[in-house]
């Protein structure tokens, strides 16, 4: 009898450390949604500051000021280095597959800014040579928004190879990781690249594209109260569940 009774015991107790940690969990979950949404705003609130900034030259904004000005609207004056473009897989135009060329803008005092120039189709353009028909040879202006790099692909992206023995370079990417480019582009890379302005009078490629920002709070509110009140479900129904069901095993009265 004793031996049952601590079996009992023992499944009732592990029962209710499972509902708590459940509860715990959810709880956790809940405070990383409140943590996205006041990351949410504070994007939204930097977006909404520099936006509306009038547009600034890449030579008066010192490199290290770059990663706390994206979205900014800046414009940007130099030759393109064709040798050392690069181009990002996987990016579509309607329906057809193609990629984002990425071109080093060297800049007077010798430094450099990756252009994002845009869209070309995959077809024909399958190495760097190719790339070369779309050269824009002299010094040009660019007028578009800064934006910043990645070190690691999204949730479910594929990050970039690293580089085989032998291999000096990569030509084709997932993701912009600045740190990594600059590795194999013989300026000096600053922080940031450049989303050049939409043309929709141009008729050839590469097409110019800008991600456009959407001022959202998206779902992170709903979200947590959702995983508070799966908390406090599991917090006061779950021991209370347990009771009953112990009650019904002990307490009821023979018949």
């Amino acid at each position: 009898m004793t031996d049952h009774w601590q079996l009992i015991t023992m499944k009732w107790f592990l029962s209710l450390l499972f509902i708590l940690a459940g509860s715990a969990l959810c709880a956790r979950l809940g405070v990383w949604q409140l943590d996205r949404l006041a990351q949410k705003r504070a994007e939204n609130a930097h977006y909404l500051a520099v936006s509306g900034l009038p547009p600034l030259e890449i030579s008066a904004a010192p490199a290290e000021d770059l990663a706390a000005m994206e979205y900014r609207r800046l414009t940007a004056t130099g030759q393109y280095d064709f040798e050392h473009q690069i181009a990002l897989r996987n990016h579509y135009r309607e329906t057809e597959l193609g990629y984002r060329l990425l071109t080093p803008l060297v800049l007077a005092d010798g430094s450099a800014i990756l252009v994002e120039r845009g869209w070309i189709p995959a077809a024909g353009n399958a190495t760097p040579a190719d790339w070369r028909k779309y050269d824009q040879p002299g010094r040009v202006t660019v007028s578009g928004i800064l934006r910043l790099g990645r070190s690691q692909p999204e949730i479910g992206g594929v990050p970039d190879p690293t580089l085989q023995p032998g291999q000096t370079r990569l030509d084709f990417w997932n993701i912009v990781s600045l740190e990594r480019l600059a590795l194999q582009i013989p300026a000096r890379l600053l922080p940031a690249y450049i989303q050049p302005d939409l043309d929709e009078s141009r008729a050839a490629p590469p097409y110019p594209a800008q991600e456009q920002y959407e001022v959202t709070e998206r779902n992170h509110f709903s979200y947590a109260l959702q995983w508070f009140s799966f908390s406090a479900i599991l917090l006061f129904g779950g021991p209370l569940f347990l009771y009953r069901q112990w009650a019904r095993r002990h307490l009821t009265p023979d018949t």
